[in-house]
């Protein structure tokens, strides 16, 4: 599972779905592979708008990433600033979690990732 991907993953819990602790998902025991993937400025640029810059400095922060300036660089900024840009594509595309956990921030609930898989399947009791 990429990294991007945790920026669009909220709780499944039905309790979770009106508090903002369900997201983002804090990866717990996580363990990290990386793939060469080749840098798409453009496409990081494209992305930029659509991700939530808060989420994202705290799960690179929990991962153990650099810590990420406090408001996320604007277009022209990314294309200037080629660190900038290397580290994000690093953290988005090439970074994956292969195993470990996610858990939500509001009710604990912990979903196990498996082989670069999350499991989002709840027990009847949390539907």
């Amino acid at each position: 599972m990429k990294v991007l991907t945790l920026n669009f993953l909220t709780c499944a819990v039905k309790s979770c779905r009106t508090s903002a602790d369900s997201f983002p998902l804090h990866p717990k025991d996580a363990e990290l592979v990386s793939d060469d993937v080749e840098l798409n400025p453009q496409l990081l640029v494209n992305l930029l708008p659509r991700i939530d810059w808060n989420a994202l400095r705290t799960t690179a922060t929990e991962l153990g990433f650099p810590t990420l300036p406090e408001q996320p660089p604007t277009p022209e900024e990314l294309q200037a600033d080629e660190k900038m840009l290397q580290d994000l594509h690093k953290l988005l595309m090439e970074t994956q979690i292969s195993e470990g956990k996610l858990v939500c921030g509001a009710c604990g609930h912990e979903y196990a990732v498996r082989e670069g898989i999350a499991n989002f399947l709840l027990p009847s009791h949390l539907v």
